[in-house]
């Protein structure tokens, strides 16, 4: 099984809703890194498992979405409260659906809110 990771840092600001959190409950920016994992069996006719460059252009445009927003206010946070788990999930299965690679099996998503705390997604394909 080969894996090609990519890493990304952004800012976003987000806050809590549905409990008490404390100061995460007022609005609060954080910065973001995205550690990005594709998994796949077969290499493709170049030995790649994926063009480093096709994933940077993808990267670009989704983190382009939230990348200096407020989460709570982007359509894909409607209803929900805009958690690092929650913002995993969004990414991971956003960036799953715009590589077209079909030798990728999964997509895991790392995304880190601060220095210590950390939430994955993984996308089965």
């Amino acid at each position: 099984m080969y894996t090609l990771g990519v890493r990304r840092d952004f800012i976003a600001r987000h806050f809590l809703i549905g409990g008490d959190w404390g100061p995460e409950n007022f609005p609060n920016s954080h910065h973001y890194v995205l550690e990005l994992q594709l998994e796949g069996n077969e290499l493709n006719q170049h030995g790649y498992l994926v063009d480093i460059v096709d994933v940077n252009e993808c990267l670009d445009e989704i983190i382009g979405i939230y990348k200096e927003q407020m989460l709570n206010d982007c359509p894909t946070f409607a209803g929900l409260n805009p958690s690092i788990e929650h913002f995993a999930r969004i990414l991971a299965t956003s960036i799953s659906e715009k590589i077209k690679a079909g030798n990728i099996s999964a997509v895991k998503v790392v995304l880190w809110e601060n220095d210590s705390a950390w939430a994955a997604f993984r996308v089965e394909r």
